[in-house]
């Protein structure tokens, strides 16, 4: 009892920490790349319900719908029969299975509101347009959930909600929330937490074979494979991107990040993370390379908006893979194979970064860890 107070301490937002998750100012962070007035279609949108104007209008709109009018039956409306689900406890799949999830989710915080900070896109409507939805999820827990009875607690936290669509749906979508900060708030012990749904899923072949399997980071004992940009003369941001993640993540070079972060940049990420500056982004990567020292990441989706002059605005989904040999923030190491599901938001103005947002379920990767 005494190992999980402390654990638990050790996942505690800082104190003091304006930006931890019980304090965050939801009117100040209100940043939705933009949202058009009703009229005349901005875009082609073939096959979309007409009463939006354009793809960030729809995204925020069909959440609106569902979530804050709790017009859960505009499931059939809006997401595919044979959709995949994805987070960091896996993949569900059908539309029925979302209904199942969005229902237990508004009955648990049946006052629940989004608050929509950014919508990042890219595609178009004859392949398909990608979306990634930054928002804040607040409500009080009144209703049981996973966690058990309701604490009549009040949470905030962050999530960002990929999703690709065509055709009016959602044919596949992936989420990831700061489940941590939300568990923290409940007034529920993390790690006793994670212990307990860890020992649910223990027999569960499925969830062990998520996250089995070798780390691909080199190759033998070869280094990880220089990264090849993409060619052309322009700027590409998303190729800029995917560098920083390679250098900095899969070869360590951390003296790198002033090549790709402006000196006092802005970072926000799950359980309260919040700090200005290269030398506390120097801090928060060792954090996770020291529990995982064969940590490797691995860039799947980059959409972008935007422009030199105003700034690029860069969602990157990406996949985390280690294994729990080190010490640091999750205690003794277990030995334990993670994989865990991650966005990141980036700005990008004058050339390197000026924000990032990162959001990925600390308290999914508990549960692995003492799975």
């Amino acid at each position: 009892m005494a190992e999980n107070t402390k654990q638990a301490k050790d996942l505690q937002p800082a104190a003091g920490n304006a930006n931890s998750p019980a304090s965050i100012t939801l009117a100040d962070k209100i940043d939705i790349q933009f949202m058009p007035a009703s009229g005349e279609r901005a875009m082609s949108m073939a096959g979309f319900n007409p009463r939006y104007r354009d793809f960030v209008d729809y995204i925020i709109g069909i959440t609106h719908e569902i979530w804050e009018e709790k017009g859960i039956g505009k499931l059939y409306d809006y997401y595919a029969n044979t959709i995949h689900f994805h987070t960091a406890s896996g993949t569900m799949y059908g539309r029925e299975a979302v209904f199942a999830s969005t229902i237990e989710a508004l009955a648990a915080y049946p006052d629940r509101r989004l608050y929509g900070h950014e919508v990042i896109w890219g595609g178009d409507d004859q392949v398909g347009l990608y979306s990634s939805h930054r928002l804040m999820h607040e409500g009080t827990n009144r209703g049981w959930s996973n966690y058990g009875p309701p604490t009549g607690k009040r949470v905030n936290y962050l999530a960002i909600a990929d999703c690709f669509c065509k055709r009016n749906m959602v044919v596949e979508e992936w989420v990831v929330r700061d489940e941590l900060s939300k568990v923290i708030q409940l007034g529920l012990d993390p790690v006793a937490s994670a212990k307990e749904m860890a020992a649910r899923q223990r027999d569960d072949a499925a969830f062990s074979a998520r996250i089995a399997g070798d780390i691909e980071r080199g190759n033998g004992q070869l280094p990880p494979a220089e990264w090849v940009s993409r060619p052309g003369e322009a700027f590409d941001p998303e190729d800029f991107i995917g560098q920083m993640f390679h250098e900095i993540w899969n070869w360590r070079l951390l003296n790198k990040a002033s090549e790709f972060y402006h000196e006092n940049f802005a970072f926000e990420g799950p359980a309260g993370r919040s700090f200005l500056g290269i030398n506390d982004f120097h801090n928060y990567v060792l954090s996770l390379l020291s529990p995982f020292p064969d940590l490797a990441i691995s860039t799947d989706h980059f959409c972008h908006v935007g422009d030199a002059e105003a700034g690029w605005r860069v969602a990157t989904r990406w996949t985390l893979r280690g294994t729990h040999t080190g010490f640091g923030r999750y205690g003794e190491p277990t030995g334990k194979p993670v994989r865990l599901l991650g966005i990141t938001h980036h700005l990008i103005r004058d050339g390197l970064i000026a924000n990032e947002w990162t959001v990925f379920d600390e308290f999914a990767l508990l549960q692995q860890i003492y799975a």
